[in-house]
C-alpha cells in the first residue's frame, strides 16, 4: 500500500498547496535574480550575428521596458523550472515504487538540459537561417527592413521557446510510459497522427518556405522516433520492476 492510499482528499489538497507555495517563493526569488541578468542577456541577444549590423528601434516608449520585463519573467521561469519539476515529482512519488522514484527523479536534470538544448538549437542554427531568409525576401521586394526591439524579441521567443518545450518530448513520453499511461505500441500506432501534429507545429514556428519548414520538421520527427525508442526501454524496465515487486509480495 502506498502512502497516497493513506491520505484523504483534504490532505492531498494541503500537500499540493504547500508545494505550490514553495514554487511561488522560488519563482519570486528567481525573478529578482532575473532583474539583474536581463539587461546583459538582452544586449547579448541583440548582437546575434544575423542582426548585429542593424539598429534596434523602439516604436513605443514602453517597448524597452516590456522586453526587459518579459526577459526577467522568462529567466525566473527557467531558473524555477527544476523546482517545479521536483515539486511535481515529490507530489506524485508516494504512489510510485522505490525504483520508479529513483528513476523518475533523474528525469529532472535531463529535462532541464533538453530544454536548454532545444533553445540552443533554435537560436544558433534555425534563427539565423530564418532571419537571413526574411531579409533576403525583403531585399528582393525592395523593402527597407527596420527592426523594432519588441518585435525582434517576440519573434525570437516565438522560435526558441517552442523548441525548448518540444525537446521535452522524450522525457514526457518516458515518464508517461513508466506510469503506465501509454505504451510504446500505442506511440507506434499513432505515429502518423503525431507526424501530422508535428508538421502543423513546424508550420507555425517557421516562415512559409520549404527549406525552413524541413529544418524544423525533420528534427521534430527524429525527436519523436527517439522518444518512442526511449519509451520502449522505459516500458521494459517498468515491466521488469513490476514483476520483481509481484515476486517480493509472494
Amino acid at each position: 500500500m502506498s502512502q497516497n492510499d493513506n491520505m484523504s482528499i483534504l490532505e492531498h489538497i494541503e500537500e499540493l498547496r504547500k508545494r505550490l507555495v514553495i514554487i511561488v517563493v522560488f519563482f519570486v526569488l528567481a525573478t529578482l535574480i532575473g532583474f539583474f541578468l536581463s539587461q546583459p542577456i538582452i544586449r547579448f541577444l541583440q548582437n546575434a550575428s544575423a542582426v548585429q549590423d542593424l539598429t534596434m528601434n523602439a516604436f513605443k516608449p514602453t517597448d524597452p521596458f516590456k522586453v526587459y520585463m518579459q526577459m526577467t519573467f522568462l529567466i525566473g521561469i527557467i531558473l524555477t523550472s527544476p523546482v517545479i519539476l521536483y515539486q511535481l515529482w515529490a507530489f506524485i512519488s508516494p504512489g510510485l515504487l522505490a525504483k520508479e522514484r529513483k528513476v523518475t527523479l533523474s528525469y529532472i536534470p535531463v529535462s532541464v538540459l533538453l530544454f536548454l538544448a532545444g533553445i540552443s538549437f533554435s537560436y544558433f542554427i534555425l534563427f539565423p537561417f530564418v532571419i537571413k531568409f526574411m531579409f533576403e525576401l525583403s531585399g528582393n521586394m525592395g523593402i527597407q527592413t527596420t527592426i523594432g526591439i519588441n518585435e525582434y524579441f517576440q519573434f525570437l521567443f516565438q522560435i526558441t521557446i517552442p523548441f525548448g518545450l518540444l525537446f521535452q518530448l522524450p522525457v514526457v513520453l518516458l515518464f508517461l510510459t513508466r506510469l503506465g499511461i501509454i505504451t510504446p505500441q500505442y506511440l507506434s500506432k499513432i505515429r502518423k497522427y503525431a507526424y501530422f501534429v508535428l508538421l502543423v507545429i513546424a508550420a507555425f514556428i517557421t516562415p512559409p518556405d520549404v527549406i525552413s519548414h524541413m529544418m524544423v520538421t525533420v528534427p521534430l520527427l527524429i525527436l519523436y522516433e527517439i522518444s518512442v525508442w526511449i519509451s520502449k526501454i522505459g516500458y521494459r524496465k517498468a515491466q521488469k520492476a513490476q514483476k520483481e515487486a509481484e515476486l517480493e509480495q509472494k
